[in-house]
């Protein structure tokens, strides 16, 4: 599965980050603050004045970092994707195939769900602005490749099905994934649990046949 992730969009010279600590730290709140924001008002109703504010600085403090709301959601989203080409996308092999495709996709989302509101507003904004909407498709297409890699794995099993259709399954099982993480910052936790064990369930009763894979 592809280890390198696509870069994301960059509009405009986007200042360097600072050197000192203090100021290491007030961007680092700015970027907490714009994550909360978005998780709670989406992208186009949070305000650099309230993302600002949030992050205990000044309206005019948020330009010294970052020249537009636009652009913290580049960096942040940049952020979402270090941390996704990181994961390691190697469900454990042996023992219950069931419960442990359960628990890896629970690590997986769990890894990401500070980033909730970044994909909620990532997505909010790629509506209506066409650079974000290309960048979007790249992405998909690569978080795409790399969840077909983890159900050409299962596939590696005993007992799983030779004649379903990964690739479209891939794609279909993607959408739900980017769809949940949108809906996850808004959703209680153990609702958005209950959602990827039932995701877990239907990769499995699709990659498998009914009698499942045989112990190993």
């Amino acid at each position: 599965m592809p280890a390198s992730r696509p870069p994301v969009l960059r509009t405009g010279e986007q200042p360097d980050p600072p050197q000192q600590a203090r100021s290491l730290e007030k961007r680092k709140r700015l970027l907490r603050a714009g994550r909360l924001l978005f998780a709670e008002k989406g992208y186009e109703a949070a305000s650099i004045q309230q993302i600002a504010a949030k992050g205990g600085a000044a309206a005019g403090a948020f330009y010294t970092y970052f020249h537009s709301k636009r652009q913290l959601l580049v960096v942040l989203m940049n952020e979402l994707l270090e941390r996704l080409a990181s994961l390691n996308l190697h469900p454990a092999a042996g023992g219950d195939v069931r419960t442990g495709l359960r628990n890896f996709l629970a690590g997986v989302f769990r890894a990401d769900r500070e980033y909730y509101g970044v994909v909620r507003a990532w997505q909010e904004a790629a509506l209506s602005d066409r650079e974000l909407g290309a960048m979007q498709r790249t992405i998909e297409e690569w978080t795409q490749a790399r969840v077909l890699g983890v159900f050409q794995l299962l596939q590696r099993h005993s007992g799983a099905r030779r004649d379903c259709d990964l690739p479209a399954f891939a794609r279909m099982m993607d959408r739900h994934f980017w769809a949940l993480l949108a809906r996850g910052s808004s959703m209680r936790r153990q609702d958005f649990e209950h959602e990827v064990e039932l995701a877990a369930d239907v990769i499995y009763h699709y990659v498998f046949q009914d009698s499942g894979p045989r112990e190993e």
